[in-house]
């Protein structure tokens, strides 16, 4: 009972998802879209940006702003209603408008996609646009709803509305004297006074709504990593995936061995001479003088392999010979197709001149 229970506990420990994700998981996720994003990033420092271009181009905006009621009230105020007018009015003043926020369209754009650039570098896939049933189920969406995700965007929307409210509230309370003013004063000082204002305000609240952008950046790298974890039989079966199981690969190398063993067999026949050690070792030598510049190993074993090649060599009529110490030398420094190294060169030609004695015949 107690080794039932062991063997269970150890399971559900390889289940739980406690390793870091492999680099095949993460690239797998990022191809789904699944990356970690702060879509409070890029829209913060817009806002920041923005009110600081008030500040850059204020003379700018200045002069396109006359420039548009200019046109009308100086220009058109008089004109007559005809339909070529009406379209020449239409057509000057979606010029104004155009040249009055281009900065701020260059500025979105621009923020956009160097600040989603800056979180998930460049990306293009398609896979969260297909359809996905999971989507619109109700209890899943039940779930997220209550979820851990969902109570810290709550609480995370609700901190931003009491800071600018509070960023807001202090700013009017202490100009409350000027603001008291404006009744009294000239038109142009409470355009003045409200821009100015109006840009402060701007600038404070990009600036925290910058900071917490970026605290919510770091919560969504932590949960992006937090769901991209495995367990261990994860790894394992990721690893079965992209190496193949390690029975099949090992009865794939094992039929690998066969074959090549086989075609080394078929190759003892071929040879002039075994060399052996006499059990331990043998190696089959061949030699061609119109084909080789010097004689060639075509096969070699140790134990049970060099005993098969001794049983072919002996069915085919091919001799045999005991050298101990250059069957040794010739296994460990020669492999099969390779030709005898120039050192046992003397050795190697003492065998075959003694085996083709025997055959007969003198080369």
């Amino acid at each position: 009972m107690s080794s039932y229970r062991w063997t269970l506990d150890l399971q559900m420990f390889s289940q739980e998802k406690t390793e870091r994700a492999t680099p095949k998981k993460r690239e797998e996720s990022r191809k789904k879209g699944q990356v970690a994003k702060s879509s409070e990033l890029p829209a913060a420092f817009i806002m920041l940006v923005s009110f600081f271009s008030f500040m850059m181009l204020g003379g700018y905006y200045k002069e396109r702003l006359i420039r548009m009621f200019g046109l009308i009230f100086e220009q058109k105020l008089m004109m007559e209603l005809t339909k070529e007018n009406v379209l020449t009015l239409f057509s000057s003043l979606m010029m104004q408008i155009f040249m009055l926020l281009a900065p701020l369209f260059i500025i979105t754009v621009v923020i956009g996609l160097v600040g989603n650039y800056v979180q998930i570098g460049f990306l293009f896939t398609g896979e969260p646009l297909k359809m996905n049933l999971n989507k619109i189920n109700p209890l899943k969406g039940f779930k997220q709803i209550f979820s851990m995700r969902s109570i810290v965007e709550f609480f995370k929307n609700i901190t931003k509305l009491i800071v600018i409210a509070v960023i807001v509230y202090l700013t009017v309370w202490n100009q409350r004297a000027h603001i008291m003013q404006l009744g009294s004063v000239p038109i142009s000082y409470m355009f003045s006074f409200i821009g100015s204002i109006t840009v402060k305000l701007g600038l404070e609240i990009g600036s925290i709504l910058a900071v917490l952008a970026v605290g919510d950046y770091i919560y969504q790298r932590f949960e992006h990593e937090k769901s991209l974890r495995m367990s261990k039989q994860d790894i394992k079966d990721e690893y079965k995936k992209s190496e193949g199981d390690p029975l099949i690969k090992g009865k794939i190398r094992e039929r690998q061995r066969r074959m090549a063993l086989q075609r080394m067999m078929q190759e003892v026949p071929k040879a002039d001479v075994i060399i052996t050690n006499p059990t331990h070792f043998a190696i089959a030598l061949q030699y061609d003088g119109t084909k080789m510049e010097a004689p060639t190993v075509i096969a070699k074993g140790m134990d049970f392999v060099a005993l098969r090649i001794r049983e072919v060599a002996k069915e085919n009529g091919v001799i045999t010979m005991e050298n101990k110490p250059l069957a040794r030398a010739l296994y460990e420094r020669a492999e099969i197709g390779d030709v005898v190294p120039a050192d046992l060169f003397q050795a190697v030609a003492e065998v075959l001149a003694y085996v083709y004695k025997i055959k007969g015949r003198v080369k």
